[in-house]
């Protein structure tokens, strides 16, 4: 079973990063900064720090498990964490150099509802889950 972790970015303006795909041939679609587990990880955390060093270049402090997805062959757990600074421009993920992936762009979303419903962020059963948080105030009282 392929084992996926994935962190819920707080931003210091109580934004949260999303990462932006354009594939061709596909609607955009949104997701979380993440990835799977290698060999060499420690373990989940480990892994998710790693990801978020590969995917934006900068250092979070993961909190608390706030959803898992589980499938027959998959399980993806999301997890809350904060960020202060990261670097688009200066991320070292292998899937930005493969050929026929389309583009890979970083977006600010406020911590809202309403812009939550303005993206398609996948996968959607995670999407309900951080709109609910959202509304009830997790996410802020998290920062």
């Amino acid at each position: 079973m392929r084992h996926r972790v994935r962190a819920v970015l707080l931003t210091p303006d109580d934004t949260m990063l999303l990462i932006k795909r354009i594939r061709p041939g596909v609607d955009p679609y949104w997701v979380i900064v993440g990835g799977k587990i290698e060999p060499t990880d420690a373990g989940p955390e480990d892994a998710l720090r790693r990801e978020v060093r590969e995917e934006i270049s900068g250092e979070a402090r993961i909190g608390s498990l706030l959803h898992t997805i589980e499938t027959d062959d998959e399980r993806q757990d999301f997890y809350l964490a904060t960020i202060e600074k990261w670097s688009f421009d200066d991320r070292t993920g292998p899937e930005f150099s493969q050929e026929g992936r389309g583009e890979y762009l970083l977006e600010e979303i406020p911590l809202a509802a309403d812009a939550l419903d303005a993206v398609s962020l996948l996968p959607q059963e995670f999407a309900a889950v951080l709109r609910e948080a959202v509304e009830r105030g997790e996410l802020l009282a998290a920062r």
